[in-house]
C-alpha cells in the first residue's frame, strides 16, 4: 500500500516521537525543518489555551519556511492525544486541533472511533501507539490510519515484545502506514525498521539530547552518558510499565532494583505521576538505544548525522549483498 502524500516531503523515513513535557513548538518546528515529522503531547500546552497558541507558531513558521524554502518543504507534524479517561481535556483538545487542522494526530492509551472520525473529517490521518498485535487490531477496527509499535527497548511507555515479532505480526494483515518504535537512534536503526516492514523509524530519546528539546541540561547530559544497562522497566510512576533511566530514579532517593507496583487507577496524565517523584519532571523516560547519542546537538545536526548513517549502511548492505 503507497504511503499518503502527507509523507512526500521528508528527509529520511523518520518522526519523531512526543515527548512528555520535552517536546514543544521549538523542537517539533526544528524537527519539520530539518525533514522529518515533528511532534508534540496535546497536554505538554498548558493551560489548555496554550494549545491553540502552540498551533498558531508552528503552522506560521512552517509556512514561512516553505515560501522561503520551496525547493526543501518542510515534513508534517503531529499532535499526540492520550486517549485514557483520566485525560479530562481531551474533547476540548481535539476542538483546538480541528480548528488548525492539524496534519497527523498520534493516539496512545486507548483507540476511540469519535476521536479518529473527528480527524478525519479535517482530512486528518490517525496513527495509534500498540505494544502487542491483539492492540493493533483493535485500533485499525476503529479507525486508525496506521500504527506505531512500541516494542521493547522503546522509552516511556513501551511493550515487552521483540520488534522482530511485532512487526512481522503485524505486517501479516496490515498494510498501512507503520512506524516502529524501540532503542532507534541511529541511521543504521531506521534502515533495519525498513527492513523489518516498517514505513518509519520513530524516534524519541536521542531528540531528548538536542539543543531545541525543552529538558533541563542534566537530563541531556544523561542521555549522552547512559548505555542500555541505565534503563529501568517499572510501572510505578504512571501506573503503565516504562522505560525510565537508573540514575534519575536513584537521584530521587529509590532504588530502581526494588521498586514498588504503580496503579493505574489513581493516575493523572495532567500531572505526570502517581509517586511522590514524578514522571516525567524528575523521573526520566529514556529507551534503550541511546549508546549511540554521544553529544547534545541541535536537530538540524542531528538529522544531517543521521542520514549520514542511514546512507553509509545502505551503502553498506549494497556492497555486501550486491557486489
Amino acid at each position: 500500500m503507497a504511503l499518503p502524500a502527507i509523507f512526500d516531503n521528508l528527509r529520511l523515513p523518520v518522526i519523531g516521537s512526543p515527548l512528555f513535557i520535552v517536546s514543544g513548538p521549538e523542537l517539533v518546528i526544528a524537527q519539520c525543518k530539518a525533514g522529518v515529522v515533528g511532534s508534540f503531547p496535546a497536554l505538554n500546552a498548558r493551560p489548555a489555551s496554550q494549545l491553540d497558541e502552540w498551533l498558531h507558531q508552528i503552522t506560521e513558521e512552517l509556512a514561512a519556511h516553505n515560501r522561503d524554502n520551496p525547493d526543501r518543504p518542510a515534513a508534517p507534524y503531529a499532535v499526540n492525544q492520550i486517549v485514557h479517561k483520566s485525560n479530562n481535556r481531551l474533547q476540548e483538545d481535539i476542538a483546538t486541533c480541528a480548528k488548525w487542522q492539524v496534519p497527523l494526530t498520534i493516539t496512545s492509551l486507548g483507540a476511540q472511533v469519535e476521536l479518529n472520525d473527528a480527524v478525519h473529517s479535517w482530512g486528518g490521518i490517525v496513527l495509534h501507539d500498540v505494544i502487542n498485535d491483539r492492540f493493533a487490531h483493535k485500533a485499525i477496527e476503529k479507525g486508525a490510519d496506521g500504527l506505531i509499535p512500541v516494542a521493547a527497548g522503546a522509552g516511556g511507555h513501551a511493550g515487552v515484545t521483540s520488534p522482530f515479532a511485532l512487526m512481522r505480526e503485524i505486517r501479516e494483515w496490515f498494510d498501512g502506514p507503520v512506524a516502529l518504535s524501540g532503542s532507534i537512534a541511529h541511521g543504521a536503526s531506521v534502515l533495519a525498521a525498513q527492513a523489518m516492514g516498517a514505513d518509519f523509524g520513530y524516534i524519541g530519546s536521542a531528540f531528548i539530547a538536542t539543543k531545541e528539546a525543552n529538558a533541563v541540561d542534566g537530563y541531556k547530559e544523561n542521555i549522552v552518558e547512559a548505555k542500555a544497562a541505565d534503563i529501568v522497566y517499572s510501572d510505578l510512576f504512571t501506573g503503565v510499565s516504562g522505560n525510565y533511566l537508573r540514575q534519575s530514579i536513584e537521584r530521587a532517593g529509590m532504588d530502581p532494583n526494588n521498586l514498588p507496583k504503580g496503579d493505574i487507577s489513581t493516575m493523572d496524565f495532567g500531572s505526570g505521576g502517581n509517586s511522590e517523584a514524578k514522571a516525567w519532571k524528575d523521573i526520566w523516560g529514556s529507551g534503550q538505544g541511546i549508546g549511540a547519542v554521544k553529544a547534545v546537538k541541535t536537530v538540524a545536526e542531528f538529522v544531517d548525522q543521521l542520514e549520514a548513517e542511514y546512507r553509509a549502511a545502505k551503502a553498506s548492505l549494497d556492497a555486501r549483498f550486491l557486489g
